[in-house]
């Protein structure tokens, strides 16, 4: 459900918030752009990071981070494991449900809880300006 991330976006970001394009942003970008529709957290991409260039240190992993976030590019969850996780910032509205003995984070959407949650709030005497939905849980067996 989120879109990908595009590297050429994610270095034009910085640019535009007067970052300098350095070696070790460029890198960090990449492996960002790599991971698709996955939630990484900085030490995913730290880890990634270092075994192409073991000179990149957490603290540019986590300020080149927290400079895309407050550039718009991409968007933080901070999970109930306490990881802070990173997603493109401008894709479709989704949820997400965490799984809690594997980590993974799976996107979805559903009409019936957007018109529930709607409906709710206008009961309350409400409008809904922003939401953010996290369900967590363990596969059932079967």
């Amino acid at each position: 459900m989120s879109t990908p991330l595009d590297s050429d976006e994610l270095l034009n970001a910085l640019r535009e918030g007067g970052a300098r394009i350095t070696k070790p942003r460029k890198l960090i970008i990449q492996i960002l752009a790599d991971k698709g529709d996955e939630h990484p957290d900085a030490m995913d991409i730290f880890r990634r990071a270092v075994r192409q260039d073991s000179r990149i240190s957490l603290p540019t992993v986590y300020r080149t981070l927290k400079m895309l976030e407050e550039h718009g590019a991409i968007q933080r969850h901070a999970f109930v494991d306490g990881r802070s996780r990173y997603e493109p910032a401008d894709g479709p509205h989704h949820d997400h449900l965490i799984d809690m003995d594997t980590g993974a984070v799976i996107e979805f959407q559903s009409e019936k809880i957007e018109r529930l949650q709607e409906e709710i709030a206008r009961e309350l005497g409400y409008e809904i300006v922003h939401h953010r939905l996290e369900l967590y849980g363990r596969k059932t067996k079967v």
